[in-house]
């Protein structure tokens, strides 16, 4: 694998403008060469404020582009099959914003696609790879809270001003996103939880519409195991009074609490004694991950965020909304 990989963005949304576009132009080994959005207009706007080469508004022009060795799919996850695809058909590495596609089946058809071929691919969840979440995860390997027993995760919210005007959005949309916030959010505690506390081997929940603002579900019930023994179980709802996002991961000997989303320190928790860690997020906050994957590709790691573990984190996903 060459130590300079050029890189090319299908979908320079919002999520590559601060979070992880930045990214690919501060990690030493990358470069980002070209970017693509449908309107010309706006694809040579980004190119021109973050100062990077070349723009299209046509995906199969970036991915063919022969100075592109890799590309990064941040459009929205009902077309996240059909680009990646074309990318590995090209023969080039690929990171797939999070969730890596809107079911475990098209997941499982986009890894054996880049498996087959022997390419590298990533999906973009990014709190693997973040030092707050690495320092727990030495916590629970050191025993911390004693014998892991359980976790258990509350994610609320209120409606959005947005949500309640009915204006459309995709990621409410249940052809883009089936059970909405929880796709784009949930997804990102799940794939933790396998991260830290090891894969899942069970998982069931019930799910529905409660608000009927929109046509995606906003309210998941959910219980799973862990290969380890532990116990899982979180309620996501995105229509109630406050907001709260709680991780508790409790042992024998103590507990850990901490959120998912925001930078709120870590408490952590025994019979005797409590204290807290504060750990803030690198900026950009992706940076860490699209670093690990330089170190992967160079031969000097292995990145925690995989095809493997993305297919794994959509199969909890559909288990938990009922579609396998």
């Amino acid at each position: 694998m060459a130590e300079h990989i050029k890189w090319g963005i299908i979908g320079c949304g919002d999520v590559t403008e601060v979070k992880s576009g930045p990214a690919y132009q501060r990690v030493e080994g990358f470069e980002l060469v070209a970017v693509m959005r449908r309107t010309l207009a706006l694809a040579k706007d980004y190119a021109q404020r973050h100062k990077v080469e070349r723009y299209y508004n046509d995906a199969d022009a970036l991915i063919k582009d022969k100075d592109v060795d890799a590309v990064y799919i941040a459009t929205p996850p009902d077309t996240h099959r059909f680009y990646a695809l074309k990318v590995s058909e090209a023969g080039k590495i690929c990171c797939i914003e999070k969730p890596m596609a809107p079911s475990y089946k098209a997941c499982l058809e986009i890894y054996r696609a880049f498996k087959l071929k022997n390419l590298p691919l990533f999906v973009a969840y990014y709190r693997r790879s973040l030092p707050r979440f690495n320092a727990l995860k030495a916590m629970l390997e050191s025993d911390a809270v004693g014998e892991l027993r359980y976790v258990h995760w509350n994610l609320s919210r209120t409606p959005s001003p947005f949500d309640v005007s009915e204006t459309y959005n995709w990621r409410t949309d249940a052809n883009i996103a089936p059970a909405g916030y929880f796709d784009d959010l949930a997804s990102h505690g799940l794939d933790l939880f396998a991260y830290l506390l090891g894969d899942i081997t069970e998982a069931n929940g019930v799910s529905l519409n409660q608000q009927n603002h929109y046509s995606a579900k906003d309210a998941v019930a959910a219980s799973w195991l862990h290969q380890s023994g532990v116990i899982g179980a979180a309620t996501w709802n995105f229509g109630v009074y406050k907001r709260e996002d709680e991780v508790r991961i409790v042992g024998s000997e103590g507990e850990l609490c901490f959120s998912v989303f925001s930078e709120a320190p870590i408490t952590y928790s025994t019979a005797a004694y409590k204290k807290t860690l504060s750990i803030a997020h690198p900026n950009p906050i992706q940076y860490n991950h699209v670093k690990n994957m330089y170190t992967h590709l160079i031969g000097e790691g292995e990145h925690p965020s995989t095809g493997k573990s993305g297919v794994h984190t959509a199969w909890v996903m559909d288990k938990i909304l009922g579609t396998l």
